[in-house]
């Protein structure tokens, strides 16, 4: 495999939701007591192993597309030896839910994973779905000091039993590497694992990167997911900082810091950057290696480490500089990362640094134009060199047991290159495609080398393998503003009709004649009395009659411009959701038509005046909409026999390559057995 093979020739990422203000403040998290491993247990010897291949976003139609044209022989060769099928992906078909469906055997209503964006009902406050990170609860105060007495906690917010558990009770050895909505990773007995999206970066958000630069013509507003520093270089000498978590230690929690400086060549494009005693010289456009940094909370006491990458952009006329999100050190984590906690450590000493941060691709920095496409690419090759590597590792230590990896690169970059390849959208130009036209089939030609060397591993053995994904993809042509809409038919009432679209997360709603509201990408909520904390719309019959008159309207709505349907299904929760969370889920569950999505204010309840407008954003492609336009993948060396695999049927499958039972919440089937018919009455 070549490093940049997934690259263009010319030239060597719901994610703007990830990057809420603020998103969770990483306070006493430092002092949190990490665990080891309790004990391995004694192994059991087994022949069988089993092999998962997760590729996030992996679609049929391009794969089909692509080995037709005998691009992806290897995903060719796994076709010919066992099946290909379409898996029916989560409704909705958003990471997190679906990656939770995959790993429990469960639809939402039974592993309580709705949406990257959940409320509280108690405040309609949004917050991330998947983890929460919670302070010490007792502390002391000793002059401007602040003395935990417990540990804080890292919580991981999806339910149910991971179907490696089950495999652990029985003692078959398992390996879990970047599986999505696993944070904190769950604990096993002689297993290791790494947690994949839903990790945060050191300040506790999903990715914070950090601008720096001096070119007073640049403005950046409202950034999502980073930090722009303008700065003033004197005598081509810059000091600054990067901004750590709060100190949990400090009366009033202050930022910790790490100061830096940065030396600038008077005449040629480089620049010297000296931080923490260590010394790098970066050319105009070159990346730094990984540099581990440490930050300081109590002196000589107490310290949290992690790691940073510069990108120097450009040394002259003026000087721009890119930070990435401060990583947790996999090293020395911080916060628990893997299982058992030195895992994480064992991986970078063979592999060296890497991404810890659940979402790496940094694809906030290329829609805010800090990063070009080239710049970003390279970033995303960075990404994947890394998920190859580790991948590596993992394969030359598999003897037994269960391997799972994870790669995200083919879903952040379809969905910011997708302009790249359709006429359609807004932003396509031919000299675009000509740049950047290749980059979605060369990350599939990658892809097809990972099967080739997996394949390569396993062969002459028991090994059954799976290559599977958690939805396809489509063109996000244009955004539809939900809670608009709801405002504009007379659902959601504003305080002051003003001041519409100024007012952030529902601010402006009169919640006392408000009957419904939409927050997170599919997500419609009733203001249901009993459970919001200003609800006015009676439960049973009224609240069934609302539920009725919204789905009608909004299935009938057609966009003005060319006649289409703006949603083209609408899901009840308590009709396709099961379990004991399904009282938790929105009411509604809209799925939007090919080439529709909801906006991004729609995501974290604002209101603006428009109510459909042009998707002018360089994430260009989605899966946010209806569930049966986006199936993911499913390919194995065993022949698949049933008719219409869904991602919930894949941890019963795994547990039955290893003769093991489906768990009792499980609602899916093993895919290598006949679907069921039921016997005619």
């Amino acid at each position: 495999m070549t490093d940049d093979s997934f690259l263009p020739s010319t030239i060597r990422i719901d994610r703007r939701l990830v990057g809420l203000k603020k998103a969770v403040l990483f306070l006493s998290f430092l002092s949190l007591t990490i665990l080891p491993n309790c004990g391995s247990g004694e192994e059991k010897p087994t022949q069988q192993k089993v092999v998962v291949i997760g590729i996030d976003g992996l679609d049929p139609q391009l794969l089909n597309k692509f080995m037709s044209q005998d691009k992806l022989p290897n995903f060719q060769k796994l076709k010919d030896q066992g099946g290909f099928k379409p898996l029916a992906t989560s409704i909705p078909p958003q990471s997190p839910v679906a990656w939770s469906n995959f790993i429990t055997g469960m639809d939402p209503g039974g592993h309580g994973i709705f949406d990257f964006i959940h409320r509280d009902p108690n405040t309609i406050l949004p917050y991330f779905s998947i983890s929460r990170l919670e302070s010490s609860q007792k502390t002391i105060k000793v002059g401007k000091w602040i003395i935990p007495l417990s540990s804080g906690k890292a919580k991981l917010l999806r339910n149910g039993k991971a179907f490696w558990e089950y495999l652990s009770k029985h003692k078959i050895p398992t390996t879990i590497l970047k599986v999505p909505a696993n944070f904190p990773p769950v604990e096993t007995k002689g297993g290791n694992s790494i947690s994949g999206m839903g990790t945060p970066d050191i300040l506790g958000t999903y990715g914070t990167f950090t601008y720096y630069t001096d070119a007073a013509t640049e403005s950046y507003e409202d950034i999502s997911g980073g930090s722009v520093i303008n700065i003033k270089l004197i005598n081509n000498t810059l000091q600054a900082s990067l901004v750590g978590p709060p100190n949990p230690f400090r009366e009033g929690n202050p930022d910790t810091q790490v100061d830096f400086t940065v030396w600038r060549d008077p005449e040629n494009p480089v620049g010297k950057i000296e931080i923490q005693g260590e010394e790098i010289l970066l050319n105009e456009g070159e990346w730094s290696e990984w540099l581990p940094i440490r930050f300081e909370l109590v002196p000589y006491f107490k310290s949290v480490s992690a790691i940073v990458r510069f990108f120097l952009k450009e040394v002259h006329p003026h000087f721009r500089m890119y930070v990435t999100p401060i990583n947790i050190d996999p090293s020395d984590p911080a916060l628990p990362i893997s299982t058992p906690a030195q895992y994480a450590g064992e991986v970078c000493e063979s592999v060296g640094y890497f991404y810890t941060q659940g979402m790496p691709e940094d694809t906030k920095a290329l829609q805010a134009g800090i990063l070009n496409d080239a710049e970003y690419l390279e970033q995303a090759r960075i990404v994947l060199e890394e998920e190859v590597s580790m991948l590596e590792f993992a394969l030359d230590r598999f003897e037994q047991g269960f391997l799972f990896y994870y790669f995200s690169s083919v879903d952040q970059n379809c969905h910011v290159f997708w302009r790249a390849v359709d006429s359609k959208h807004v932003f396509y130009s031919e000299k675009l495609n000509q740049q950047f036209g290749d980059v979605i089939e060369r990350l599939y030609g990658r892809m097809d080398d990972v099967v080739g060397r997996v394949l390569e591993k396993i062969e002459g053995s028991n090994t059954t393998l799976l290559i599977m994904s958690d939805h396809g993809f489509v063109p996000f042509y244009r955004a539809f503003h939900l809670n608009t809409w709801l405002k504009n038919e007379g659902y959601i009432v504003l305080k002051d009709a003003l001041k519409q679209g100024e007012a952030e997360v529902f601010q402006n709603v009169d919640w006392r004649k408000t009957r419904a509201y939409a927050l997170g990408l599919n997500g419609l909520y009733l203001n249901l009395r009993g459970r919001e904390f200003s609800g006015i719309v009676r439960p049973g019959w009224q609240a069934q009659l609302l539920l009725d008159e919204i789905s009608e309207k909004l299935l009938a709505l057609k966009d003005r411009q060319n006649g289409q349907p703006i949603i083209a299904k609408i899901y009840r929760s308590s009709d396709v959701y099961h379990g004991p969370y399904v009282k938790q889920a929105p009411d509604l569950l809209i799925g939007f038509n090919r080439g529709y999505r909801a906006s991004w204010e729609t995501i974290l309840g604002k209101i603006p005046k428009e109510m459909l407008i042009d998707n002018e954003d360089k994430w260009s492609g989605d899966h946010c909409i209806a569930a049966e336009f986006v199936p993911g993948v499913v390919l194995s060396n065993k022949p698949i026999l049933k008719e219409s695999p869904a991602l919930y049927d894949l941890a019963p499958t795994i547990l039955g390559e290893f003769g093991l039972n489906k768990g009792e919440q499980m609602i899916g089937n093993n895919i290598f057995e006949p679907t069921k018919v039921a016997n005619a009455q």
